[in-house]
């Protein structure tokens, strides 16, 4: 098949010209619309022979063949001679716009139903958050959940309930790994709390893990610099978590999975970014001695226990419908990722 042998790359964009990233992740690309400097993870690509708009497509296609060509120990990286490796099916400049064209709408009509699954991910994870806090804090549909003044987290939860502090029914664990870590390194995720660390990016746990805090099973765990966005949770695993975060016992007068649910709720992620302290947005700290002095709600114990149940079972059902519409997502991207191959190679013909 030709080649790009009029293919270039610059830093300096034009409207036509294809954006597509140098660096990982390698190979996504955009159409510039004006005149500007790009930086080192971007390039321009333009070839005089090539309608612009055709040109943006087979790139995109070829996602997947620059980045298997892409090379770098610290990080993948292509060059413009990679991209004027990449081959394509050559089709004269009028069937290049059609093609063009015909992509264009087809990949509008994908996109808008990806962003409509989207909004509808969003809005199940919303539906659930607020079920969440109005079940831990006993309130009613009809009160103010978001509003009440976030220093205030015990505002509008039953009289029979109980009140304490966090510092009086949860003590810091101080147990290290030692020489014999007792699992794995786990990690603290926003989305689900405490889980397996499996990433191959981002945080890993260095060479030597002796001073990594483990974790158990029932205690809850904490990222202390992550709290206003839901980083904590009670595991279920036996690992190990940063050193920088903190583990604690949790009391004999809670349920933890209630204890779960109450500090992932949507009061108390506001209530602990108003008492974080950090020069950046998102390294604000809450600190120990803050956090000792945090209310707590204690409803009777059968209660936690039933309003737990309920919100297991709520995420359950939620977590399924999300699965759907990922599933959903993922093969509408497979089949616009098809459609362009049939389409740019000439498999499948355009009007």
């Amino acid at each position: 098949m030709p080649r790009y042998e009029s293919a270039v790359a610059t830093k300096i964009c034009a409207p036509g010209d294809t954006l597509i990233s140098v660096r990982a992740p390698v190979g996504s690309v955009n159409l510039a619309d004006q005149v500007y400097g790009i930086g080192r993870g971007l390039a321009a690509v333009r070839a005089s022979d090539i309608y612009p708009g055709f040109l943006q497509w087979v790139l995109e296609d070829a996602e997947g063949f620059l980045q298997a060509e892409s090379t770098g120990s610290t990080f993948k990286a292509i060059t413009a001679w990679h991209i004027g490796e990449v081959p394509y099916v050559s089709h004269d400049l009028e069937s290049q716009r059609r093609i063009a064209e015909h992509l264009d709408a087809e990949n509008g009509k994908v996109l808008s139903v990806v962003g409509r699954l989207d909004s509808l991910s969003e809005l199940l994870a919303a539906r659930l958050r607020e079920l969440g806090t109005l079940s831990v804090l006993g309130l009613s549909l009809a009160q103010d959940t978001r509003t009440i003044d976030v220093h205030s987290p015990l505002s509008g939860i039953p009289e029979h309930w109980g009140r304490t502090k966090f510092g009086y029914d949860f003590n810091e664990s101080t147990e290290r790994n030692g020489d014999d870590p007792p699992g794995p390194l786990l990690s603290i995720s926003e989305y689900r709390g405490v889980e397996l660390n499996t990433r191959t990016e981002g945080q890993q746990a260095s060479l030597n893990v002796s001073k990594y805090r483990v974790v158990r099973p029932g205690q809850l765990a904490a990222n202390m610099m992550w709290l206003n966005h839901g980083g904590l949770g009670v595991s279920s695993l036996t690992g190990y978590i940063s050193p920088d975060y903190k583990a604690f016992w949790i009391s004999d007068r809670f349920e933890p999975r209630y204890v779960h649910h109450l500090f992932r709720s949507a009061r108390y992620i506001d209530y602990f970014a108003a008492i974080a302290t950090g020069v950046r947005p998102n390294a604000q700290r809450v600190t120990k001695t803050v956090l000792d002095a945090t209310p707590v709600p204690i409803p009777p114990l059968d209660e936690q226990i039933t309003i737990a149940d309920e919100l297991d079972e709520a995420a359950t059902r939620v977590d399924a419908m999300l699965a759907k519409v990922a599933k959903l997502k993922s093969l509408l991207l497979e089949r616009r990722a098809a459609l362009i191959t049939d389409v740019v190679t000439g498999k499948k013909e355009v009007s």
